[in-house]
């Protein structure tokens, strides 16, 4: 790599640093809006958006779109690498479609530790979608309470690409992009034969 190629990337590298700055900045100073407390279906029973708070006063939910998504499975990979960290602070869960028991089945299989909810495509994912007009996109919301209220703090898209997932960042060090790679659920490649003696079947 020429030095010219280094420095421009050093160059676009310290500019994005910057505006990560400034948008985490706007963030701090939004002013949060009301919402009403919704309810959610878990294996456990029904629970309100309050509910998800446990005994903290903020409140991250990860909009799933559901074991149908290897995106959004991506994301809750990673995510579920970093949980303890975010809930040293906040509470976190993970909504979906997806019915309770396919979500805990999903969940074990992926190893997640997150909490649980669905809000089976009603109200919620409706009014609270992180893009307006359009419902089950992947993205987070963050909710703070006071008293028995829920206020909207903070929200954003899932994409290709974004801030929210370090493997494309990583992918990209190797000039890998979003065009090139599609996750998958699995990684894992049958060999041509196998050593233990059953029948080779794909």
């Amino acid at each position: 790599m020429s030095d010219n190629t280094q420095q421009a990337i050093q160059a676009v590298e310290t500019e994005i640093f910057e505006l990560t700055r400034k948008l985490t900045a706007l963030r701090t100073a939004a002013a949060p809006i009301a919402v009403p407390n919704y309810t959610f279906d878990t294996q456990s029973g029904s629970v309100s958006l309050l509910d998800l708070f446990s005994d903290k006063r903020q409140l991250l939910v990860v909009h799933n779109m559901g074991q149908g998504c290897r995106y959004c499975t991506l994301w809750a990979d990673g995510f579920n690498g970093f949980l303890p960290h975010l809930e040293a602070t906040l509470s976190v869960a993970l909504v979906s479609k997806d019915t309770p028991e396919v979500q805990r089945r999903f969940a074990n299989a992926r190893g997640w530790r997150f909490r649980l909810a669905s809000h089976g495509g009603g109200d919620y994912i409706r009014d609270q979608s992180v893009l307006p007009g359009r419902d089950n996109v992947p993205g987070c919301v963050v909710y703070e309470r006071e008293g028995d209220t829920v206020l909207r703090k903070n929200s954003t898209v899932f994409g290709p690409g974004d801030l929210y997932c370090p493997a494309w960042h990583l992918l990209a060090l190797a000039g890998v992009g979003t065009d090139t790679f599609t996750p998958q659920y699995s990684y894992w490649q049958q060999p041509a034969e196998l050593d233990d003696g059953g029948e080779d079947r794909l």
